[in-house]
């Protein structure tokens, strides 16, 4: 048998992906806006461009917004006072509205984190995982910190500890990165809820569909192995590993009909339901799965999801006890009661917004396998 297998991925972004970094730019701080585009500053180029040394023009300086300090000929693409560039505008043009900063390296390149991948991998694994395990929610098993109330299911699922963990086995590389150009855009964002209303922006900077990483997967097949089981190391669901790509395709599916459903009882989320009936049909390879990632997916996607929720009583148990719901919610009413979505804006020859629309979810990618060895 061999040590590993070896595989590259190609992932694909189908709809735009925000991880983000738990930094909010301010506008006019960390962001200017000039000819329709968002120009990132690089505020210490800006202020080591001032006469800090004179005691004047520094106190000037402290009370000053960064882009105030720009001239109109500053604002060009090989400009020392910006990081880099994004094409349009967000929503609010206000001083100090903003941005949710996406992830990049330190370099300002985008890439995907392995961890990030690898975390909704475990999901999908843990979900079709309950399913081959007839498993039944007891909410006497969950925690009582809700971060890690499922751990002694996955624990059931996938190992006791750490060292016997099945996910130790799978081994996800960062991708490639990439260089900013045009891969960056701004997504407006909003919570839609069941009626059809839309809740307050959100703006974010997330990278675009079409935009393609590279990153590598390796199966640590010696944890498999008569000399794993010789040290006492022996791990559970080899067959799920080596079947990855079908058992994630499942839950991916099981999803996709899901929020397919939930769009088509919403007054204004045609275009979203449509995007997830196209999604359905689509013809993935055998060797590659749909998968959702980042910000935005939803409770659904971070949790065993429909596991739960086929039984009714144990789910109001649930959202009760970890306080779930948000606002008003009767016994009954379904859960969760919205989504994020991204919302395509009409502006009128001034720039005004005269009117929007749900358009896209976020984070959908395909992912296809290539055995290297």
């Amino acid at each position: 048998m061999a040590d590993y297998a070896l595989y590259r991925l190609k992932i694909s972004l189908l709809t735009p992906l925000h991880i983000g970094n738990g930094r909010e730019l301010m506008h006019e701080y960390d962001y200017a806006l000039h000819k329709n585009a968002t120009w990132r500053l690089n505020e210490a180029a800006v202020l080591e461009a001032q006469n800090v040394e004179d005691p004047q023009i520094a106190s000037k300086l402290a009370q000053t917004p960064p882009a105030h300090l720009l001239e109109e000929t500053d604002f060009v693409p090989q400009s020392p006072y910006f990081r880099y560039v994004i094409r349009g505008l967000p929503r609010s043009r206000a001083e100090g509205a903003v941005v949710r900063e996406h992830l990049k390296d330190a370099f300002d390149r985008l890439y995907l984190p392995g961890t990030s991948l690898k975390g909704a991998l475990r999901t999908a694994l843990a979900w079709y995982a309950w399913g081959e395990r007839q498993l039944r929610p007891d909410i006497g098993r969950l925690g009582r910190d809700r971060r890690f109330a499922a751990q002694n299911y996955e624990r059931d699922l996938f190992g006791p500890d750490p060292n016997h963990d099945l996910l130790r086995a799978l081994i996800i590389s960062d991708s490639q990165p990439l260089p900013v150009n045009d891969r960056l855009i701004l997504a407006n964002v909003r919570v839609l809820n069941r009626g059809g209303s839309l809740g307050s922006p959100i703006e974010v900077e997330a990278v675009r569909a079409d935009t393609t990483f590279e990153a590598t997967l390796k199966l640590d097949l010696v944890l498999f192995s008569d000399w794993a089981r010789r040290h006492k190391l022996t791990l559970n669901g080899e067959q799920w590993l080596r079947n990855l790509a079908q058992v994630v395709q499942a839950h991916s599916l099981e999803r996709i009909r899901r929020e397919k459903a939930w769009f088509a009882k919403i007054p204004n989320g045609t275009r979203l339901h449509q995007f997830y009936a196209q999604l359905e049909k689509s013809q993935v390879p055998a060797d590659a799965f749909l998968l959702q990632l980042g910000w935005g997916t939803g409770w659904e996607d971070k949790t065993f999801g429909t596991r739960l929720s086929h039984d009714g009583q144990f789910m109001e148990r649930l959202i009760r006890q970890y306080s779930l719901a948000r606002g008003k919610r009767q016994p009954g009413d379904p859960f969760p009661k919205s989504r994020r979505v991204i919302i395509t804006y009409q502006r009128n020859p001034s720039g005004q917004v005269v009117g929007e629309q749900p358009a896209l979810p976020l984070g959908w990618l395909l992912v296809e396998m290539e055995k290297v060895k």
